[in-house]
C-alpha cells in the first residue's frame, strides 16, 4: 500500500518535465522507498509482539487494499500527461499526448526489482554474519553486529570499488575530452588574444572550455554594428589546468596575462569562477560585453574538467581554493591602481561557480576598498551566503524571490526582474542573485524529504506548476532527479539562464545609464537569437547540449 501511494505521488509534477524513462526510474525508486517503509513497519509490529489479525481477516483486508491500490495507480497514471503538460506550458514547450503509462510501469518494475534484489542481498549478508556471531553473543547483539558489518561491507563496495571504478572512467573521459583540440577552433593570431603565439598561456593549455570561451567572444565590428557606436574587442583571459601545477601559480599567470592584454586599462573587469568543467556561460558574458561596447575585460581560471556535480562530490574544496587564489591576485593588484583610473571590478559565477565565487572574497578583506558588485546566477542550494540571505529575508517575501532589508546591498532577480524597484538606492557594492523558481539546483534541500519547502507557499514562482504538491520522501526524490535534469528545459527555465535576463542583471549591477528601454529590448532580442543559433549548432555537433550548458 505504501509503495503504491509513493508510486502515485511520484507521477505528480515538480520543477522540470520528465520523460517516460526518467519517470519510470523515479516511480520505481519511490515504490521501493514506500515498500521498504512498509516492510519496516511490519517488522516493528512483529518485534513489539502486537496482536495479529486472523488469517481470514488478513486475506480480506489484503484483497481490499489490492483493489484500492490498483484504482489509485490507474487514476494517477491517467493524469500523468496533464501534470507534465502543466510544466511544459509554463516553459513554452510542446505538450505531450500521453504519459506512456505502460512504459512507465515496465521501467518502474525493473527499477523496483533491482533495488529489491540489492535490499535482500543486504539482508542476506546481515543474517549470515549474525548467524555466525550468535555462536558467541546473544541473538540481538548478533543482529546488531550483522547489520553493522553489512553496512560497512556495502558502503566499502559502493565507494571503494564501484564508485572508484566509475570515477576513474569518468575522470579519464573528461581529461581526454578536455585535451582534445577542436578543428573548428583554430589558434587565434591576434596578439591580444589569450592562446595566441604572443600569449603567456599556450592554446593547448586552455582546455576545451577555455578555447571555447576565448574563440567565441564577439568582435568589435559586431558590437559596433549593433550599437551604432565605436566599439572595442572585449578582452577574455583564461588559464587552464595544464598551464601551471598549482592554483597559486595559475592565478599569478592569469594576472600577468591580463596585464599583458591590457585588461586593467578597460572601464570594467569581471573575475569569473567557471562551472566544474571550466565552462563559462556565453549568455552572461556576451550580455555584459555588449552593454559596455566591448570596453571590458574578463578573466577565468579552470579548477576541474569534471562536471559540476562530480566536482562538488570529489573536489568540494578545490574550486574554492582556485577562486580565492584568482581573486586575491586580481584584487591585490587592482587595489594598487589609482581609484580614478582603474576599472570597475565585478564578480560572476554560474552554478558551482556562483557558490565558489561568493566565498572567494572575504567581507573583512574588502570592506575598506570594496569591489563594485557581483552577478551570481543559479547558486546551488549549498551556497552558504545565499542560504543565509534567503533565510533572513523580509517577512512576506517569497523564498523563490526574496527581499533582503531595503535592497541596498543585495537583490534577487528572476524572469520578471526584482521585487525591489529599480529606482531604489544602492550602496557602494551591488550584488544580484539571478535565479529561477524552477531551478532545482538552487531550491533542492535535504529537508525536503520530511518537511514542506518554503518556496511551495501559496504564491509560487511563474514557472512552477500549480499542481505541485509536497509529499514526504517522494518530493525529495523528485527534486533530486530534477537537479540531474535541470539543463533539459529550454533557455530561461530550470538551470539554463537566458541572455535577456543576464542583460537585466548586468544593468542592475553595473548601473549603466546610457541604454534606453528600446535599445535594451533590441539587445535582448539580438542576444536571444544568437544564443538560439549557437545552441542549435552545439546540439548538432559532437559536443552536445549538456556540456555546453555547464554540466
Amino acid at each position: 500500500m505504501l509503495g503504491t501511494l509513493f508510486f502515485a505521488a511520484s507521477l505528480t509534477p515538480t520543477l522540470v518535465p520528465r520523460t517516460h524513462l526518467t519517470q519510470g526510474v523515479l516511480a520505481g525508486a519511490c515504490f521501493a522507498a514506500g515498500y521498504g517503509l512498509g516492510v519496516g513497519w511490519r517488522w516493528l509490529w512483529a518485534y513489539l509482539e502486537l496482536p495479529e489479525p486472523a488469517e481470514r481477516m488478513r486475506r480480506l483486508v489484503n484483497a481490499v487494499i489490492a483493489i484500492i491500490c490498483m484504482a489509485v495507480a490507474i487514476t494517477f497514471l491517467w493524469q500523468a500527461a496533464e501534470w507534465q503538460n502543466s510544466i511544459r506550458v509554463l516553459m513554452r514547450m510542446e505538450p505531450v499526448a500521453s504519459g506512456h503509462p505502460f512504459k512507465v510501469c515496465l521501467i518502474a518494475l525493473v527499477t523496483f526489482v533491482v533495488l529489491l534484489a540489492l535490499a535482500r542481498l543486504f539482508r542476506l549478508a546481515a543474517a549470515s554474519v549474525a548467524a555466525r556471531a550468535n555462536r558467541f553473543v546473544p541473538r540481538r547483539v548478533a543482529n546488531v553486529i550483522g547489520t553493522v558489518v553489512a553496512v560497512v561491507l556495502f558502503w566499502s563496495l559502493a565507494t571503494g570499488v564501484f564508485f572508484r571504478a566509475a570515477f576513474y572512467l569518468l575522470d579519464s573521459s573528461f581529461r581526454e575530452r578536455d585535451a582534445l583540440l577542436e578543428p573548428e577552433r583554430p589558434q587565434p593570431t591576434d596578439p591580444a588574444r589569450t592562446g595566441s603565439p604572443a600569449s603567456l598561456v599556450g592554446w593547448k593549455e586552455l582546455g576545451r572550455a577555455g578555447r571555447q570561451f576565448v574563440a567565441t567572444q564577439p568582435e568589435a565590428a559586431d558590437i559596433g554594428t549593433f550599437t551604432g557606436r565605436p566599439a572595442l574587442a572585449p578582452i577574455r583571459v583564461y588559464v587552464g589546468l595544464r598551464a601551471a601545477p598549482t592554483a597559486q601559480a595559475r592565478a599569478r599567470l592569469a594576472l600577468e596575462e591580463l596585464k599583458r592584454a591590457g585588461g586593467f586599462e578597460r572601464s570594467a573587469l569581471v573575475v569569473i569562477t567557471p562551472t566544474g568543467t571550466g565552462w563559462v556561460d556565453p549568455s552572461a558574458m556576451n550580455a555584459v560585453e555588449y552593454l559596455h561596447g566591448g570596453d571590458i575585460a574578463s578573466v577565468a581560471m579552470q579548477y576541474s574538467y569534471l562536471s559540476s556535480p562530480l566536482s562538488l562530490i570529489v573536489q568540494p574544496d578545490y574550486g574554492l581554493e582556485t577562486a580565492r587564489a584568482l581573486f586575491n591576485e586580481i584584487y591585490g593588484y587592482w587595489t594598487t591602481l589609482p581609484k580614478d583610473r582603474r576599472p570597475k571590478l565585478y564578480l560572476h559565477g554560474l552554478s558551482l561557480g556562483a557558490m565558489n565565487s561568493e566565498q572567494s572574497a572575504e567581507l573583512f578583506e574588502i570592506v575598506g576598498d570594496p569591489v563594485n558588485g557581483a552577478l551570481w546566477s543559479g547558486p546551488p542550494f549549498g551556497s552558504r551566503f545565499w542560504r543565509s540571505l534567503t533565510n533572513g529575508r523580509n517577512p512576506g517575501s517569497p523564498a523563490w524571490l526574496p527581499e533582503f532589508r531595503d535592497g541596498r546591498f543585495v537583490r534577487f532577480m528572476n524572469q520578471d526582474g526584482s521585487r525591489v524597484p529599480a529606482e531604489a538606492p544602492w550602496g557602494p557594492m551591488r550584488v544580484i542573485y539571478l535565479q529561477y523558481a524552477s531551478d532545482a539546483v538552487t531550491f533542492f534541500d535535504y529537508h525536503d524529504f520530511y518537511r514542506r519547502p518554503a518556496w511551495l507557499a501559496p504564491t509560487r514562482g511563474p514557472d512552477v506548476s500549480p499542481y505541485l504538491r509536497w509529499y514526504p520522501v517522494v518530493t525529495g526524490l523528485q527534486l533530486a532527479l530534477d537537479m540531474a535534469m535541470s539543463t533539459v528545459p529550454p533557455m530561461g527555465f530550470g538551470h539554463v539562464y537566458a541572455p535577456e535576463h543576464y542583460v537585466d542583471g548586468w544593468l542592475a549591477v553595473t548601473g549603466l545609464p546610457d541604454w534606453s528601454p528600446e535599445a535594451v529590448t533590441a539587445l535582448k532580442r539580438h542576444l536571444s537569437e544568437d544564443a538560439g543559433k549557437a545552441m542549435q549548432q552545439d546540439e548538432e555537433s559532437e559536443e552536445g547540449a549538456y556540456s555546453n550548458r555547464g554540466g
